[in-house]
């Protein structure tokens, strides 16, 4: 039976005409399913279903969502990932890799700084890795990009949102001053300043939040040349997410993402000190902030 599939042209693209047309005959695409944005079950027979294509170095997993969470899309991973995608996703459907798929940035699931600083991310605690030079006549340092998922109170509405404080100063590539230039960085790529966190910040056009089977993965910026997304942080392993953020999420589409210099954070236990730790950053104009559509799954 003919199945309501939203496959997209990167889709078709990767997959082939001929798989792209099986799916949409209903010969290779499950009827029921597990949305992996949101989680809750599907039926590609009855409803709007996307075709989400998940890319590593050696594999690539075809998974299904709600088209009203997300739309059909190609989505870089880390081969890592992928293969434990493998394992626990339902209803995805392997299919060999495209030749041409673009493979995901080399190393430990590393993501980069706007500008070319390169910074290796990780969960709230991050393990040591390679970074982007810190200082000017001091040896390499090792940065890494701390994520944070929290719930954020504005103008009455919870809003799920995730803070990104790097462990060392990022300087500008070629820079040979000392400082630190995390956020000019970040500006230069949309980030607007918050002085107050009394408003929603606008939508940064691009940029995506990638959250797969309820755990976070990734946030993601534009490819070159008008590609496919890629990881501007990716999480060595996937970061747990409360059912609080995740309902918010998936019911706002939106995640606000905040960025702060090392120092201006720090881990804070609570949500509650974590806003008051975003509210004097921002009154020491130490913040930035995005809001970004949760994509992928």
């Amino acid at each position: 039976m003919p199945r309501m599939l939203d496959v997209s042209e990167d889709v078709r693209a990767e997959i082939g005409d001929e798989e792209a047309d099986r799916l949409l005959a209903g010969e290779n695409a499950p009827g029921s399913y597990d949305c992996t944005s949101c989680r809750t079950p599907g039926d590609s027979e009855q409803e709007r279903t996307s075709t989400v294509l998940f890319v590593g170095e050696e594999t690539a997993v075809l998974a299904f969502a709600h088209a009203s969470c997300i739309p059909s899309q190609v989505v870089q991973v880390a081969e890592e990932q992928l293969r434990g995608a493998v394992r626990s996703i339902t209803g995805e459907s392997p299919v060999p890799p495209p030749a041409h798929a673009q493979a995901p940035m080399h190393g430990s699931a590393h993501g980069s700084v706007p500008g070319g600083a390169h910074a290796y991310p990780g969960q709230p605690a991050p393990a040591p890795a390679p970074a982007a030079e810190s200082t000017a006549n001091a040896p390499r340092s090792q940065a890494v990009l701390g994520v944070t998922s929290g719930l954020v109170l504005i103008e009455d509405e919870l809003h799920p949102a995730l803070v990104v404080e790097p462990t060392a100063p990022i300087a500008r590539p070629g820079s040979f001053g000392g400082g630190d230039d995390f956020l000019p960085l970040l500006i230069e790529q949309g980030f607007l300043p918050v002085s107050a966190i009394n408003e929603v910040p606008r939508s940064l056009p691009g940029w995506s939040v990638l959250l797969a089977m309820g755990q976070l993965h990734a946030v993601l910026q534009p490819g070159t040349g008008g590609g496919s997304p890629v990881a501007w942080w990716q999480a060595h392993q996937p970061l747990q997410v409360t059912e609080g953020w995740r309902s918010a999420a998936n019911k706002s589409h939106t995640v606000l993402v905040f960025a702060a210099p090392v120092g201006s954070i720090g881990q804070q236990p609570r949500e509650d000190l974590l806003r008051d730790a975003l509210d004097k950053a921002a009154a020491n104009g130490r913040l930035v902030a995005a809001a970004m559509p949760l994509a992928g799954t």
